[in-house]
């Protein structure tokens, strides 16, 4: 048994958790859970000595231990698979996931290449990872270096692996291949600490549950008989509005945005849609089905070979993400926040202000008025009710959902019309995920801003969007209109939509 008693942790600013006791066993898959901020990855820190406790202790099988660098933590049985995807991007998948035992395979000078990607082979083999163990880590994609993440995890034969998000970046069938793995890291008496803003997933996979909110240690469940219902008002203190919001009314008659027949040679062939004021559009689909691709290519990000792009009526030529911005009036609230929608080490002001530097000047010499700059940002910090002790505040110290919040925040300054929101609540705990919910259908609805939403997120599709493009294969195989899903209140049933999207996905 792992037991951690009455551990204490202060940062500058905020007391991160207060006094806090809870026992995990070995051969069990516990879920760790609340909302961000609520003190989880702190604590998992600590037990994997990345933070130092100011005050309690920590037991690992009836020894108390105290850990000063996470190699005590691994001497121990201890390894982590973090919620940000580590991998070194030069480094071949083999030296990746044998990263902290490549002397092991080193001689005279001289590395084993063909032991070291043999054994590291054996754990990609686990996690059904097919890949050669000598590619290099930078080409893959994000769902495939979390599960390398996660493959250099299970190569440490931990006694207790603690997972902080592990399924964020993966598809539904990834997960699955892990769960399968986890099912048989218990069996092998492995104690698991599971941590996940997917209560489908906590309640399909873990034994128990604790819920942390605010720092302290509300509650231990058995995950036997619980109901989602229930994990969610332990999280927030509340009842949770998960259900579908109604009726839209978008404005139909010229479209906002307008693309036909655009083509990328290699990915898409004639492509065509029209989004309107005020609307949700979904772009739904399997990882690689082109979602992404094609938002990206709209925006200038990516060169098309044909497209006529019209935005409210007049065609536009758009040449670049700042010329999409500025001139066009179209936003993107990117997939991977920590890589491109932040600057990590850059505070929230700087974070959130970059897309309005030019409407915060008198001239393109003069400097940028800061009085009006902050009052820009504080409007935005407390639209989306931003946790941070300042503005000054480090993007890279936020939480992942208030970091979610500032990526979003920075077009909400600018006031864009058109804003393609790739995967909005990855990483988000349920309370910030409603926030989210209702901060984008409340743009649509009320500021009729037209609101391009992509996501795996079948829950979350169904919710928001009113028309959803069915893509495989880099082709809009189907739509889904409003006949289908505005229908009035309580709207159509999860299973109806979810069936009507499968018949086309499979």
């Amino acid at each position: 048994m792992l037991k951690v008693s009455n551990i204490t942790k202060t940062f500058p600013g905020v007391k991160a958790l207060s006094e806090v006791t809870c026992e995990f066993e070995r051969g069990e898959i516990h879920a760790l859970l609340g909302e961000n901020g609520a003190g989880k990855s702190t604590l998992i820190k600590i037990i994997c000595g990345v933070y130092r406790k100011d005050e309690g202790c920590i037991n690992i099988d009836g020894q108390d231990v105290e850990f000063k660098s996470f190699e005590d933590a691994l001497k121990y049985g201890i390894s982590i698979v973090n919620q940000e995807i580590q991998v070194i991007p030069l480094a071949s998948v083999a030296e990746n996931v044998m990263l902290d035992k490549i002397a092991n395979y080193t001689k005279s000078g001289k590395l084993n290449w063909k032991k070291l990607n043999q054994d590291a082979a054996v754990y990609l083999d686990m996690l059904g990872l097919n890949l050669p163990p000598e590619t290099p880590a930078g080409e893959l994609s994000p769902a495939q270096k979390q599960m390398v993440s996660i493959a250099r995890a299970l190569s440490s034969d931990a006694k207790y692996l603690l997972l902080d998000e592990p399924t964020s970046s993966l598809t539904y069938n990834e997960a699955n291949i892990l769960f399968e793995q986890l099912y048989k890291l218990k069996e092998r008496n492995i104690g698991l600490i599971f941590i996940s803003h997917k209560l489908e997933e906590v309640l399909e996979i873990c034994d128990r549950l604790t819920v942390l909110r605010d720092g302290k240690v509300i509650g231990t469940r058995s995950c036997e008989g619980l109901k989602k219902e229930e994990i969610v008002e332990m999280m927030i203190g509340r009842s949770s509005n998960m259900a579908y919001l109604g009726q839209s009314e978008a404005c139909h008659g010229t479209p906002t945005l307008s693309v036909r027949g655009l083509c990328q040679q290699g990915r898409f062939e004639d492509v065509s849609f029209d989004a309107y004021p005020g609307e949700i559009l979904g772009f739904y689909g399997l990882v690689g089905s082109g979602r992404t691709e094609l938002a990206r290519a709209i925006i200038g990000d990516t060169r098309v070979d044909k497209a006529e792009i019209y935005v409210k009526g007049k065609k536009a030529n758009i040449t670049s993400i700042p010329n999409a911005v500025n001139k066009y009036g179209i936003g993107y609230v990117s997939e991977n926040r920590k890589e491109e929608g932040l600057i990590l080490g850059f505070d929230i002001v700087q974070n959130t202000s970059i897309t309005i530097w030019r409407m915060l000047k008198k001239t393109l010499f003069s400097p940028i008025n800061i009085r009006k700059e902050i009052d820009s940002v504080q409007r935005v910090v407390d639209q989306l009710s931003i946790k941070t002790p300042s503005l000054s505040q480090l993007v890279l110290n936020l939480s992942g959902g208030n970091q979610q919040k500032v990526s979003i925040g920075k077009w909400l300054a600018c006031g864009n019309d058109i804003l393609f929101i790739d995967e909005p609540t990855v990483g988000v705990d349920v309370g910030a995920k409603e926030y989210i919910h209702q901060l984008i259908w409340d743009l649509a609805t009320k500021e009729k801003k037209t609101i391009i939403l992509i996501s795996s997120d079948m829950p979350e599709m169904i919710k928001l969007a009113r028309r959803i493009m069915i893509f495989r294969d880099s082709k809009i195989i189907a739509t889904i209109g409003c006949d289908e899903l505005d229908t009035p209140p309580p709207g159509p049933s999860y299973e109806y939509v979810s069936g009507r999207i499968g018949e086309y996905l499979l």
